[in-house]
């Protein structure tokens, strides 16, 4: 069967004046447009494609590769508003279709939403949503504590950031923990801080106590090469300023230079931290 809004493997089984078909392993047939049939191809050559609705809503193939594949979150630009819904794009010729009833607020042109894809059984059509809670759940959460995990950002709230976690469920990510500019749709790595009995997900960018000493420290060791071995920060300066810098709470910055003052592949000074040549 052919999988809408998925890539397929398929097997190049005709040539046509329209373009080449594709058939899986079902018999299951599938039109690629000359436009994307590649220059050298044979029969039987095994082509990797993306596979949706056309135009005139036409099952299709295509070497273009789209921002985003089905039952996937994605942020994307709004390029269009009719009297049936939203359109935005994902990278193929045919924008993805929002229905008005999808949109969590009323979209407009030009801006860009978090929408979450999916294949809508009714009318066998890919759409997305932007009312992307509705398609997460944390009733069962497979996750522990320094679990690392794969982050979209969602929305603010008055604690921090909601995140989307491993395409699956939403966790927080605390204000008093973030020390980077954080927008919509970013995707980041992050920790699993605790898993609460409710199944909330509390989260942390930030590897926890000695497991974080050694990423940070190469985040720190990146900053000082590229400012040519010397940068006026230690262990005394200002908070916000090592947040500026490193994206790093001065606690974190502090078990940082500590080991890698330990290792003697920097010196601390007064004036700032020194790399040892």
């Amino acid at each position: 069967m052919l999988k809408l809004g998925e890539y397929n493997m398929l097997e190049v089984v005709r040539e046509r004046d329209q373009g080449v078909y594709l058939c899986d392993e079902e018999g299951d047939e599938v039109l690629l447009p000359n436009k994307y049939v590649p220059e050298q191809f044979q029969i039987r050559d095994i082509l990797k494609v993306f596979v949706y609705l056309d135009s005139s809503e036409r099952v299709v193939a295509t070497t273009l590769e789209p921002f985003t594949t089905v039952k996937s979150f994605a942020y994307l630009k709004c390029t269009n508003v009719s009297e049936i819904g939203a359109f935005l794009d994902w990278g193929l010729e045919k924008d993805l279709f929002v229905p008005f009833r999808e949109q969590s607020s009323k979209m407009r042109v030009g801006s860009w939403y978090l929408v979450y894809v999916y294949l809508d059984e009714e009318t066998n059509r890919l759409v997305a949503s932007s009312k992307t809670n509705a398609f997460l759940d944390n009733s069962l959460v497979l996750l522990s504590s320094y679990d690392e995990v794969d982050l979209i950002a969602s929305h603010p709230s008055p604690q921090g950031w909601n995140m989307i976690v491993n395409q699956k469920h939403l966790g927080l990510v605390y204000g008093d923990e973030i020390f980077q500019k954080i927008t919509p749709g970013d995707q980041l790595k992050g920790f699993v801080k605790k898993v609460r009995p409710d199944g909330k997900i509390d989260l942390t960018l930030q590897r926890h106590g000695f497991r974080g000493i050694e990423p940070n420290a190469e985040q720190v060791l990146k900053e000082l090469k590229s400012s040519g071995g010397f940068i006026d920060l230690n262990d005394k300066s200002d908070p916000e300023d090592i947040k500026e810098v490193f994206q790093l709470s001065k606690k974190s910055f502090k078990k940082a230079i500590g080991s890698l003052y330990k290792e003697r592949k920097i010196i601390i000074e007064k004036e700032g931290i020194r790399l040892v040549e």
